[in-house]
């Protein structure tokens, strides 16, 4: 269809955004299909809220703090319009055939009447996104007359067609957010509330109201009420559906986010794997951090830590494949300690956490997750032991008492680093007596186990350059004393 008689000729009728959002909401509900795709662990808490606010025909607001995904909600909004629908060509502002709103619309209808031509919009064009900056104006979100349009025209500022419009008018029979709505000026949210309430604008100059068909909204941080900038209490009162987002709550349902997220899959020359075990310290880091009195909690703690994260260990490890001409790597500890930048820059410390520093708290942290992850698997060596009975770990820590030492390098070739690991007696048999440890991962655990160890204050480590050194805690501490000549002491 082309023409406007065509259009009429099929029987098309207007539907309105909310109702066209509700319509394919029910739709897609009543045949099963995944409404929002990617999004985990918000089923039974987020998106039920965001389902309700679509069925009320509700502009929303998701509150968050960072790395929630607030956007990706609100940009997966957009499968819930029709594929295409009708505008008059040429319209800046999406005009609808059968009831046109602007001046240049309104022309075309009565110029060509049946045979204005009509244009159709996909539903990707129907979407409009602003970031909210101190720095935004009315004219970029609603719009002011053009002196250079009246001039090449041959206008007067009076005439409708000088009108430059905003972001919003453009997105007229569509859904526009905005993104960190604290950040706008309050002068600026005014501009707003009769878009919110009476749905049209006004633009200024002219005395005039344009009505809009436009599904309003936004996101923002809950902190950003008293740090940043407020959102003006009448705005607030007009945003229908307030919707409170969360980080993930299940170790489970964080390490699926990550896995999804995170470039994992690279299709280079090595492939890393990736111990299951190994997936909970990366997630547990997190968990940690959310909890941590040197970490602001109002700041929270993004789950793209956790993503930047996994893939700065699965670059260590392919590093190290490279390195040593191998095409398949599996993580060490090592390679979770290069992590520690990812972390650095994602976490906002309070006075505590500055005192103790950036890197050592990184570290610390990482250090927690190494212990937790560790007694999903085994028992607390630190837990004192009834009826004589020897810790499941204390053969290992026998053989470091005799005075051996483990060391490994940060790029060991394979063949070495299972040489080195296989050293430690008790080690291979404590890690396979676990029936949940896959063979492939054998020392990767084992690895990991000695570490734990060290984070239980039951083995002594010394970190070098590129190496690290571990050895019986006793004989670490009395090493770290140095040697005493007799001149050290007044006799």
């Amino acid at each position: 269809m082309k023409t406007l008689g065509e259009l009429k000729k099929s029987g098309y009728s207007s539907l309105s955004v909310k109702d066209e959002l509700r319509k394919n909401m029910i739709r897609k509900m009543k045949s099963g299909e995944e409404l929002f795709s990617g999004i985990l662990g918000y089923e039974k808490t987020v998106l039920p809220q965001l389902q309700n606010a679509i069925l009320a025909r509700h502009d929303i607001i998701l509150l968050g703090l960072r790395g929630q995904a607030k956007t990706r909600i609100l940009r997966l909004l957009v499968n819930f319009l029709d594929e295409k629908v009708p505008i008059i060509e040429g319209s800046e502002v999406n005009d609808d055939p059968l009831n046109p709103i602007s001046k240049y619309g309104k022309k075309m209808v009565e110029k060509h009447g049946d045979d204005t031509p009509i244009a159709w919009l996909e539903r990707e064009q129907r979407y409009g996104e602003k970031l909210a900056t101190p720095d935004t104006t009315v004219a970029d979100l609603i719009g002011d007359l053009d002196p250079i349009k009246a001039a090449s025209k041959k206008l007067t500022l009076a005439d409708e067609e000088v009108i430059n419009f905003g972001l919003i008018p453009r997105t007229n029979r569509g859904i526009f957010v905005i993104n960190e709505l604290p950040d706008l000026q309050p002068r600026i949210q005014v501009a707003l509330l009769n878009i919110m309430q009476e749905r049209d604008i006004q633009i200024r100059g002219f005395n005039i109201r344009i009505p809009l068909d436009v599904s309003l909204a936004f996101s923002a941080n809950p902190e950003d009420y008293t740090n940043r900038g407020n959102i003006i209490t009448p705005l607030k009162d007009r945003i229908d559906s307030q919707i409170i987002t969360h980080y993930p709550r299940e170790l489970d349902v964080a390490s699926k986010i990550t896995s999804q997220e995170a470039w994992s899959e690279r299709n280079g020359e090595v492939k890393v794997e990736i111990p299951d075990l190994y997936r909970k310290v990366l997630e547990y880091v997190a968990f940690e951090a959310r909890e941590s009195e040197y970490i602001d909690q109002k700041s929270g703690v993004s789950t793209r830590m956790t993503i930047t994260a996994m893939e700065q260990v699965i670059s260590a490890a392919e590093r190290r494949a490279i390195s040593n001409g191998e095409t398949k790597a599996i993580l060490r500890v090592t390679d979770l300690f290069y992590m520690v930048p990812a972390l650095t820059g994602k976490l906002e410390l309070v006075y505590e956490g500055e005192q103790e520093g950036a890197v050592n708290v990184a570290k610390h942290l990482l250090g927690k997750a190494i212990r937790r992850a560790f007694l999903d698997y085994f028992e607390d060596p630190s837990k004192k032991q009834v009826d004589e009975k020897k810790s499941e770990s204390q053969k290992v820590l026998d053989w470091f008492a005799d005075g051996e030492t483990l060391d490994i390098p940060d790029l060991m070739s394979e063949k070495e680093y299972r040489k080195a690991l296989d050293q430690v007696d008790g080690l291979k048999e404590l890690v396979e007596s676990k029936s949940t440890i896959s063979g492939n991962h054998i020392y990767s655990t084992m690895d990991l186990v000695i570490e734990a160890l060290h984070q239980f204050s039951k083995l002594g480590k010394e970190d070098l350059e590129s190496e690290r050194s571990y050895s019986d805690m006793l004989g670490s501490m009395l090493g770290g004393m140095g040697e005493f000549d007799d001149d050290d002491f007044d006799l």
